[in-house]
């Protein structure tokens, strides 16, 4: 349920109305915007006689919300999430690119690549230490050798780093990862989202391979439910019938989950198609789509890098290709930064 309160409303009227919602059990999200300030009660409803709330002269209206999504509703936050990372915002009219490797395979790899898409403008470094593969023989990441790799890098560059995350057993490995990914395939480990909710380091949640929209955003409000409202959406394509490309970019998600939630939006091109040069044409239509950002793998060899070559851009490449976004970017008013 949301209650909409009206310009002039008294702040301590708005504060004992507060108090009586709580006293029946339920949580309050407050939301003040430049000119809107409305609150969300989370919890059973049912109980709440809207003609009385709605009677008030200080409440604008009062509206019940169907989606079973809350704290990641549009309707709750009506403006848009702006998530800082270690400084760099993602969402609220910044545009944001992320990109390196898709593993850490060495201290000199992981250093350069970083050093490589810094001068073209990447604001974010990736790079997998944990590697999740579909066969149990491929390379499954550095692991606790990898994140100290990513810290290095971002020692000798400054970026802040985004690195995925398997298990919650792994969770005190993290403590000091700037932006904790949930991969696709672990979207619905709810155990591991809620562990997430319980810190406050942003957290860049992939959709699954097949999970729809309302699927999604209810895993992100696991994460917010435990009380880190940080959480960037990534759509990274889902599996369909096709087998020209790897997945299939669901481009129409961006707008639609702009639709829906408040929280940034970013595009990973490179797992969407698994074809290196894809990446340049889903890109701009992630930028046209409306996205927050992108997320790139640029490696510095693909043809001998240990895993997802074929999709990774070399950074020749990717220079070429963010001259295009921050034109393209600007053009739609956002920023790179």
């Amino acid at each position: 349920m949301i209650v909409i309160f009206k310009n002039n409303a008294n702040p301590e009227q708005v504060k004992q109305l507060c108090a009586g919602f709580e006293a029946q059990g339920l949580k309050i999200h407050n939301s003040e915007g430049e000119h809107t300030h409305l609150i969300g009660l989370i919890g059973d409803t049912s109980s709440v006689d809207i003609d009385l709330v709605r009677a008030n002269d200080f409440v604008e209206d009062v509206k019940r919300v169907s989606e079973p999504y809350k704290k990641a509703n549009r309707k709750f936050h009506p403006a848009d999430t702006a998530v800082d990372v270690a400084g760099h915002t993602i969402g609220g009219g910044h545009f944001s690119v992320m990109a390196g490797p898709c593993s850490v395979e060495s201290e000199s790899q992981i250093v350069e690549v970083a050093r490589d898409v810094q001068r073209s403008g990447a604001g974010i470094l990736r790079g997998g230490a944990f590697k999740p593969r579909t066969s149990p023989y491929a390379f499954q990441g550095m692991r606790a050798e990898g994140l100290e790799l990513l810290r290095e890098a971002r020692a000798a560059t400054g970026l802040p780093i985004v690195t995925e995350i398997m298990n919650t057993e792994h969770v005190p490995l993290f403590a000091d990862v700037d932006m904790i990914q949930v991969g696709a395939r672990n979207m619905q480990n709810f155990e591991l989202l809620k562990e997430l909710g319980k810190l406050q380091t942003p957290v860049l949640l992939k959709r699954g391979l097949a999970n729809t929209i309302e699927e999604f955003l209810m895993s992100a409000e696991y994460i917010m439910a435990g009380g880190n409202e940080n959480v960037v959406l990534c759509e990274r394509g889902i599996r369909t019938f096709e087998t020209s490309m790897r997945n299939t970019l669901d481009i129409s998600a961006v707008p639609m989950l702009k639709s829906k939630t408040h929280l940034p939006v970013v595009i990973d091109p490179s797992h969407a198609a698994g074809i290196a040069w894809m990446v340049e044409p889903l890109a701009m239509a992630a930028i046209a789509a409306g996205a927050d950002g992108l997320m790139i793998e640029v490696h510095n060899d693909p043809p001998h890098a240990k895993s997802d070559g074929a999709q990774s851009l070399t950074p020749a490449q990717f220079d070429a290709l963010m001259g295009k976004v921050k034109a393209a970017s600007a053009f739609f008013g956002k920023a790179i930064n």
